[in-house]
Formats: C-alpha cells, sequence, structure tokens
C-alpha cells in the first residue's frame, strides 16, 4: 500500500466526523497569536522575502503539500531555503551516496544538504523559513501548535498512530520543537505528537508557545 493510497483511506473513514481538537478555543488562540505575530514580524517578512528573491533564482515563498486535519493536503508555505533544482540535487545525491541515502530513510533530512542556499542555511537554523505559515494558520490549514507537518510519504511511519496525526490541524510549533527538534529520533517525534494530541489542553498550547521562544534564539536541535 503506497502513502496516497494510505491517505485516501484515512481521509474518506474520518473526514466527515472528526472534528478539529480544541475547537472553537483553540481556533480563537491560532487567530490572536498569528495576527499579532504578522504584526510583529510583518517588515521583517518583507525584508527576508526581498533576500531570497534576489540572493538566488526561484520565488521567494514556495509552497509544499503537506497532510493535515482528517488527511486533507493543504499547502504548507515557506520562504525558500533551496535551489530551484532540489529534486534533481537530491536524486543525485542518494544514487551517489550511500551514507546519505541511509540518513534520508530514517529521518527524511540531511544535515550535509547540498540543494540548500546560503540564505536558506541561516532561515532553517533560525526557523524564520517558517513565518509565512502564519497565512497558513490564518486559512485554518494549520495550528499555532501541533504535530510536525508531514508529506504524503511520511505517514506510514506513524503506523497505528496516523490517526492521532489526522486528528488535529499540524502545528508552526510543538513538542518536537521544544523537546530536541532535530536532536530526536523520529520514533521520539511521532510519540511526542501523539502525546500532544492525547493530552491536549489550552493551557499546554501556551506553555508550547512560550518555550518555542527560547528554544528558537538558543537554536536547541535546529537543521
Amino acid at each position: 500500500m503506497n502513502s496516497r493510497t494510505v491517505v485516501e483511506l484515512l481521509f474518506s473513514e474520518t473526514a466527515e466526523i472528526m472534528a478539529p481538537l480544541g475547537g472553537t478555543s483553540k481556533r480563537a488562540l491560532d487567530i490572536i497569536v498569528a495576527l499579532l505575530a504578522l504584526i510583529v514580524f510583518g517588515p521583517l517578512m518583507v525584508m527576508i522575502w526581498l533576500i531570497v528573491r534576489l540572493s538566488s533564482d526561484g520565488p521567494g515563498i514556495y509552497a509544499h503539500p503537506r497532510i493535515g486535519l482528517n488527511g486533507r493536503e493543504f499547502r504548507c508555505l515557506k520562504f525558500r531555503s533551496m535551489v530551484r533544482n532540489s529534486n534533481e540535487r537530491l536524486a543525485e545525491l542518494l544514487a551517489s551516496d550511500p551514507q546519505a541515502r541511509l540518513e534520508w530513510e530514517q529521518t527524511h533530512k540531511l544535515r550535509n544538504d547540498p540543494r540548500i542556499t546560503p540564505i536558506g542555511w541561516f532561515l532553517r537554523k533560525s526557523s524564520l523559513d517558517e513565518l509565512p505559515q502564519l497565512f497558513n494558520v490564518l486559512k485554518g490549514e494549520m495550528s499555532v501548535v501541533g504535530p510536525r507537518p508531514v508529506i504524503a510519504a511520511e505517514i506510514e511511519r506513524y503506523g497505528a498512530h496516523a490517526l492521532d496525526y489526522i486528528r488535529t490541524r499540524p502545528g508552526l510549533t510543538g513538542l518536537w520543537q521544544v523537546s530536541g527538534r532535530s536532536d530526536t529520533s523520529y520514533a521520539a517525534r511521532v510519540a511526542l505528537d501523539v502525546a500532544y494530541v492525547r493530552l491536549w489542553s489550552l493551557g499546554r498550547d501556551v506553555e508550547i508557545i512560550l518555550k518555542t521562544v527560547p528554544a528558537v534564539l538558543l537554536q536547541k536541535g535546529s537543521a
């Protein structure tokens, strides 16, 4: 069963019956935090967009398909941190470097990623590349706090916990981001996502938001 089949199966079984985690209280927090963040970071976002556009060929912001609430696919926004032909670069690397291929299979990340631009390394290290996701939050595709948004190919790695993942909107931040980020294993990441969903409370969302600020400033586990 391929990843697309898994996503379609999850969607067909849950799309009409699963209400968003936290209901109106979580959604209200999302809107308030996203609007305040856009006011504070708006000028910085414009500056980053200009730098990305002028520093390398390609758009300033790109949209990548991710899996959201009830298995619905949405376009997750980020400042572009990779070269334009990133897919070809990745295919070439994985075909020629067994160690890189193993790392990719285990984590879907590469510590020495040849696709990332010089400004892209800084944006990822500082998490500034994710600021455009504030618009995803306002549109109701994401939440300020939730599981890390995943691509269709990753949903199988959640196994029986995939239903926990699609019970809520993916988050701009979450337990994974304040618990070591790239220093944690993928299995630990799944466990943190499941714990967040099953033990959700509005107070915990506020706590995670407050912890995100020092986690980002200290760049703990970023990659």
